[in-house]
């Protein structure tokens, strides 16, 4: 795969994407205290599987931040990775739920910022690991030279940017472009569980995926499969808001999510890509995914 098809592909991915953001009816408002007046605070989710399934999910967190902040909420399901920084970009949504890597680039792009790292399994980090199966004779990054290669999407960070930072730390590649050089193949799969599903079932040699993706797989699947590196930790998804939004909006919409951590709403979170909670993010948090995306070409 060359990097200019790469390229291609991901603005293709914005184009599809935009097409693909699909609005979920008006939610009806909760029994708060405020009534929800006003423009609709739009908000825009990742579809990690599928966009009708996610926009369910989430029709009881909109009615509750509904009631929480006195105003509507519209929610949204960006299709892919791209849709959802140019949505905050083009002004489409207020607010995005996305990774890292997004997130910088938006930060760039757009001036959105963070509000909100997710925290799951109790930490605001989490890790990227690179998946061989058991019975492939793999063992070491080296091992992968000339091999077929399965990553998420050109803009994951746990599915792409830090996977493949593994290999350059390891002195395989100097850079991201050389990555075609090395690998046989690289397929960028769509999602976690497409691209781990494609080593279960020997489409590719190894795959860069989150540590998580392993929970898509049955018990006897994950036994098939072994992780040969991992990557350095990588700060939480996120929640942003787009540069100008109402200062008093933003603070709202931070205030309700952090309520979510405990109390009688704390089950709403299951909805949320069952995260644990939330804490306080900002720009510094992602300072080193930034560092990382500007290495790698991604930022100027």
């Amino acid at each position: 795969m060359k990097h200019s098809k790469t390229l291609s592909r991901i603005a293709t991915a914005v184009v599809v994407a935009l097409g693909g953001l699909m609005a979920c009816g008006d939610p009806t408002p909760g029994d708060g205290e405020q009534a929800a007046t006003g423009e609709p605070l739009r908000i825009a989710f990742i579809a990690y599987q599928n966009p009708d399934q996610l926009l369910e999910s989430v029709e009881p967190v909109a009615e509750y931040l509904e009631a929480a902040i006195g105003r509507p909420i519209k929610t949204f399901a960006a299709t892919d990775y791209a849709g959802i920084v140019e949505a905050l970009k083009a002004g489409t949504a207020d607010v995005g739920f996305m990774g890292p890597l997004q997130y910088v680039i938006a930060h760039q792009q757009s001036g959105a910022v963070p509000i909100l790292g997710e925290i799951y399994d109790g930490s605001p980090t989490y890790l990227s690991k690179i998946f061989v199966r058991k019975d492939s004779g793999i063992e070491t990054l080296a091992q992968l030279e000339a091999k077929s290669m399965a990553f998420v999407d050109p803009l994951s960070s746990s599915g792409y940017l830090f996977p493949l930072e593994t290999f350059i730390e390891s002195g395989l590649i100097a850079r991201r472009q050389d990555a075609e050089k090395f690998f046989r193949k690289i397929y960028f799969a769509g999602g976690d569980e497409q691209a781990i599903r494609a080593v279960l079932n020997k489409f590719v040699d190894a795959a860069g995926v989150g540590q998580y993706s392993v929970r898509l797989l049955r018990p006897e699947e994950r036994e098939q499969l072994l992780a040969i590196a991992e990557s350095r930790p990588i700060p939480s998804h996120c929640v942003v808001v787009r540069s100008g939004l109402d200062p008093e909006v933003t603070t709202a919409l931070q205030t309700a999510l952090l309520a979510l951590n405990e109390g009688e709403h704390h089950g709403l979170l299951k909805n949320l890509y069952a995260v644990d909670g939330y804490i306080v993010a900002d720009d510094d948090t992602y300072a080193e995914v930034a560092n990382l995306a500007r290495k790698n070409g991604f930022l100027k």
